[in-house]
Formats: C-alpha cells, sequence, structure tokens
C-alpha cells in the first residue's frame, strides 16, 4: 500500500508500518533469492474500492486528494500482478509498483 511511504497519519499509522516491513522484506528477499532465480516483487496499491475501509464511502470522500480524481478498481491493481507474474516481467525483482493514481 502507498500507506507504507504516506505514513497514514490519525487513521492507518499500525497499517502503513505493516505494510514498509513489507516493502523491506521485498526488496531484502529479492536479494537474497535472485540467485536461485525467484523474483520478490510487491504491488503498492492507493485507495480502491474494496470493503477494506470501515467506511465504505471513505474511497469517494478523499478522492480529490489523488491525482487521478478516483479511487481504483480492483481489477486494475490486478493487471499489474499478472504483468509481475508474466515473461515480460522477467527482469524484475525487488521492485515495488506503486498502482496508485499518482499518490
Amino acid at each position: 500500500s502507498v500507506a507504507a511511504e504516506s505514513g497514514s497519519p490519525f487513521t492507518y499509522v499500525h497499517y502503513a508500518a505493516a505494510k514498509a516491513g513489507v516493502e523491506a522484506l521485498t526488496v531484502g528477499l529479492s536479494k537474497e533469492l535472485a540467485k536461485d532465480g525467484i523474483r520478490v516483487n510487491a504491488v503498492s496499491p492507493g485507495t480502491l474500492w474494496t470493503e477494506f475501509h470501515e467506511d465504505p464511502q471513505r474511497p469517494a470522500q478523499i478522492a480529490e486528494t489523488i491525482p487521478m480524481g478516483r479511487a481504483g478498481k480492483p481489477k486494475e491493481v490486478a493487471g499489474a500482478v499478472a504483468w509481475l507474474l508474466s515473461s515480460e516481467a522477467a527482469y524484475t525483482t525487488g521492485s515495488v509498483l506503486k498502482v496508485s493514481g499518482g499518490l
């Protein structure tokens, strides 16, 4: 989640800290496992229309803070995951791919 970079003050600080840990794990493991031909990457989504939010309208409420002016859809993140799993990303490891509408 892009919360790893923003810190999510006053809302999801604990969540942001966990996501920062996932990013560090991604980079560290990618370096340890590259010699074995194992790629390790992560996707860092921005605000999405999912059931994650305590307030189901939160994505609409914060849309104006997103450079693209809207929350994303889960299938938009799925496309990034599919690319990372594809042979087109064969030389990609240790990457954290932001799919965040510009956040």
